[in-house]
């Protein structure tokens, strides 16, 4: 079997934000062991899995990433949108547009400090758009 629906997310400071209570409230009908396919529906913003205990690895997060990726260089040329444009796009290429995780019996199977995280990294993304997909 497989479902999918498509959801849509309140709109996010640039950050990086724990979403995974809010896939858990979707996902709640869900009584089966399969795995859960979960896809961004953007070019500017990201889906990770990682450590979701401590707040401060959100930050590090961000700073890393900008000096990674740095925004208003003369290099770019792709600044129609702004300057925080194409940098999103090259961080989300980063992190990726998809993770799977697996699900035990209706829940979730993450390892005990792991959570999903939206990676916004736009300073106006606006709302964002999931792909959720089980299949058992």
């Amino acid at each position: 079997m497989i479902h999918q629906q498509e959801i849509i997310l309140p709109s996010f400071n640039r950050g990086f934000h724990l979403i995974t209570d809010i896939i858990k409230k979707e996902i709640s009908s869900v009584n089966d062991t399969g795995l859960l396919h979960i896809f961004i529906k953007h070019t500017s913003a990201g889906i990770i899995l990682n450590e979701n205990a401590d707040p401060s690895v959100r930050h590090d997060f961000e700073t890393i990433m900008n000096k990674i990726v740095p925004e208003n260089q003369t290099y770019y040329t792709h600044v129609f949108e702004g300057s925080d444009d194409m940098p999103a796009h090259v961080k989300a290429s980063l992190t990726g547009s998809s993770v799977t995780v697996p699900v035990t019996e209706g829940r979730m199977n993450l390892g005990t400090w792991q959570g999903i995280y939206l990676c916004e990294f736009r300073n106006n993304g606006g709302r964002r758009k999931l792909i959720l997909t089980f299949h058992n």
